[in-house]
């Protein structure tokens, strides 16, 4: 896919998805720091049914389907099956990275946090299809430092029932800091303090 397309792109298959995580969906992209999704399986949404773009404000929404064999079930908990909610907060930060890659920002995404979160449901193995709402408030590019930053609310629903809230969610985008030689020890081969 050439980059003019994917920036209009207003949905996104499983099989684009897991190729945004090999980096081989787009074959011109201007930056070679360029943002991926986690591969599975952490991936944690099937596809991307909509993404809304309106200046510094838009949208985002993806839908996963629930498999009663998923890894997490098979250990969270042995005699209690229950998605992890961390995955499901994960799910609105890997959107919010798709999202901001979607508007032409350049760099790596990195969860920054959030407000709050608040739980009031579960997914467990024979639900069907869980849909992750990303409100995006907040878009901005600093072109200056290359550097971006997307702030949005999640929910999280099941079977069409909200059962979490993730308010407040952010997500920055920098370059310079890939660590494409794994496991060579390298400049980026450690963590620490992001640059903001």
């Amino acid at each position: 896919m050439k980059y003019e397309d994917f920036l209009k792109r207003t949905s996104f298959s499983k099989e684009e998805l897991i190729a945004i995580s090999w980096g081989t969906l787009v074959e011109d992209h201007p930056s070679k720091d360029y943002a991926v999704l986690p591969a599975p399986p952490l991936l944690m949404f099937d596809r991307v049914i909509d993404i809304q773009r309106d200046g510094p404000r838009g949208a985002i929404v993806a839908e996963q389907d629930v498999r009663f064999d998923e890894w997490f079930f098979q250990c969270h908990f042995r005699l209690d099956p229950v998605q992890p909610g961390c995955l499901g907060v994960d799910a609105i930060w890997q959107l919010l990275g798709l999202y901001c890659s979607a508007c032409g920002s350049r760099g790596i995404g990195r969860a920054l946090g959030c407000k709050e979160v608040d739980f009031s449901g579960q997914i467990r193995p024979y639900d069907e299809v869980v849909r992750y709402e990303v409100e995006v408030r907040r878009y901005t590019e600093l072109k200056s430092s290359g550097t971006a930053l997307a702030i949005g609310t999640g929910k999280v629903f099941v079977n069409d029932q909200h059962i979490y809230t993730i308010t407040d969610a952010k997500v920055g985008m920098f370059e310079g800091i890939r660590y494409a030689d794994y496991p060579a020890r390298s400049a980026n081969s450690r963590g620490g303090l992001l640059k903001r």
